[in-house]
């Protein structure tokens, strides 16, 4: 055992061990080697050795014997589950040095000589945030985004959350959404760059995006580029899993033929970026996510229904409210000031309203604006 690394588990007994559990403890040793798990009993303890386990051959074991009443061996088995930090190889769960192939030394040293985010170096962005001007807060405002947003001070927008409008088809009010690609995405990639331009240091860019797979365009990868080419650090991407497995398409493309099959997407993209720094400051009081859903939405996929209330408001693309939520709640602090430059039927800001941020909305859309902020209003009485 002197070789071997353990991590070490000790548990208390006020009582010495039932026959069945002495003869459970034999057979786990017998059964296991000390390579993987040895369990040692004295007066008042269990001390448990533990390298790695098949975890199921393990609770296997304890069920076929069936200890009676709250057995130590069931503490041990759910302390054994309840050990997050692990690896896994050949079927086994393993504690001890599970990583240790991917440490590198002088880890620090080298990442700041190497620069993770290379793509950002020669950025001009300022460090010092602006105050917004109040006339632009918790407005809906109809009009270009270009133009509106080079009225607003630069550094003074603490999340944008948005998603362009798609132009395969689908209609929107006074706004010529059939023009070529190419126009298409110098128009947007303008307003992005005033977006970036708006954004505090470390405030983040939140963009739902599907790639267009009609026309074979695919869009996340363009702003992607967009955005690092613009120095904003890439801070992950979130499938949003939409379940709606019919989608909008229903052509197999190829059928039962690797000519040409066509792909259906069930999901969306949700990618993240920000400006200058990953972190953002705040305050503590200012946080109001809890820890369960802290911990389910840093899970990078979203399973979340699509938008069932389109028709109402006569706009053919919203995300639904639950992601923009978890979105505002997860990249966000309360009283931040959220935006959304393509703020069609308001999701985003009738979501930061509920959820006690300030906001701005700006749509090309007079019908779209008017939309918003009957639903705002609604929230007010």
């Amino acid at each position: 055992m002197a070789d071997i690394k353990y991590k070490q588990m000790e548990f208390s007994i006020e009582r010495g061990l039932t026959l069945e559990e002495y003869n459970l403890l034999q057979k786990i040793n017998n059964q296991f080697t000390k390579d993987d798990i040895y369990i040692e009993h004295t007066d008042n303890n269990i001390l448990v050795y533990l390298n790695k386990i098949d975890l199921e051959k393990f609770e296997s074991l304890i069920e076929s014997e069936k200890p009676a009443g709250e057995s130590i061996f069931y503490n041990i088995l759910e302390d054994i589950k309840n050990i997050g930090s692990y690896g896994i190889k050949g079927g086994k769960r393993v504690f001890i040095d599970y990583n240790k192939e991917r440490k590198v030394s002088n880890r620090k040293a080298k990442e700041k000589k190497r620069s993770k985010q290379f793509y950002t170096e020669g950025h001009n962005f300022s460090t010092e945030n602006n105050k917004c001007p109040e006339q632009f807060l918790d407005k809906i405002i109809c009009g270009d985004s270009e133009q509106i947003l080079k009225e607003l001070p630069d550094n003074c927008i603490d999340l944008i959350l948005t998603s362009p409008p798609y132009n395969f088809g689908l209609e929107y009010d006074n706004n010529d959404d059939s023009h070529y690609w190419e126009n298409y995405f110098k128009k947007i990639e303008k307003i992005f760059s005033e977006c970036i331009r708006v954004l505090k240091y470390g405030g983040r860019f939140v963009l739902n995006v599907q790639p267009l797979f009609s026309d074979y365009i695919p869009t996340h990868h363009i702003f992607s580029s967009f955005f690092m080419k613009n120095k904003m650090i890439w801070k992950g991407e979130i499938l949003w899993e939409k379940n709606n497995y019919n989608c909008k398409y229903t052509a197999w493309g190829s059928w039962k033929s690797p000519s040409s099959p066509y792909l259906k997407y069930t999901w969306e993209f949700i990618e993240i970026y920000c400006k200058g720094n990953l972190k953002k400051p705040g305050s503590r009081d200012k946080i109001d996510i809890t820890a369960e859903e802290f911990k389910d939405w840093v899970v990078a996929k979203w399973s979340i229904a699509p938008e069932r209330r389109m028709k109402e408001y006569g706009h053919p693309a919203m995300f639904p409210e639950e992601l923009a939520r978890r979105v505002l709640k997860l990249f966000s602090y309360q009283d931040d000031i959220i935006l959304d430059p393509f703020n069609g039927a308001g999701t985003t800001t009738v979501v930061a309203k509920k959820n006690n941020r300030r906001y701005i909305g700006i749509d090309i859309s007079e019908e779209y604006c008017e939309v918003a902020q009957v639903r705002i209003d609604s929230l007010k009485e």
